[in-house]
């Protein structure tokens, strides 16, 4: 069994110690949110919070998640700003990649709350947008920093 804090919630998860977080939230613990894109931490369409950190879900076990904090898309308030701005500037065409968008953003803006479009672009370019919307990402994040000024 392992013990994981989802969301300010304790889950006792009795699997294989290796499988992928991601598996973990999606099919175990029924938190869709999280999206399985490429299976190699590579899009980031299934980014998380462990530890406060913004991480691969696909790319961390079980057993390294185990003990941490885990936060997933679903863990953020629909009033956070991040989410409030990308839903005001309609960022999402297809929306497959925004909770991963969202949940890395959220982690940025946590670290650097001050930051200027160089420094988000450099943070968001692990995050693939198949629907090219970078630029409204973009004036997403900066206007949720200006709204928590």
């Amino acid at each position: 069994m392992s013990a994981l804090n989802i969301n300010g919630k304790d889950h006792s998860v009795d699997a294989d110690p290796a499988m992928p977080l991601l598996w973990v939230l999606r099919d175990i613990l029924g938190l869709t949110g999280t999206k399985y894109g490429c299976g190699i931490g590579e899009c980031g369409a299934c980014t998380v919070h462990v530890a406060g950190k913004a991480v691969r879900a696909c790319k961390v076990t079980l057993a390294e998640a185990s003990g941490h904090d885990v936060t997933t898309i679903e863990g953020i308030a629909d009033s956070h700003p991040i989410v409030h701005a990308f839903a005001q500037l309609n960022v999402p065409a297809c929306g497959f990649c925004t909770p991963g968008q969202i949940m890395q953003a959220v982690a940025f803006v946590k670290q650097k709350p001050d930051p200027e479009d160089d420094d988000i672009v450099q943070a968001m370019q692990g995050n693939i947008c198949r629907c090219g919307a970078y630029v409204r990402i973009v004036a997403a994040i900066r206007q949720a920093v200006g709204a928590d000024r």
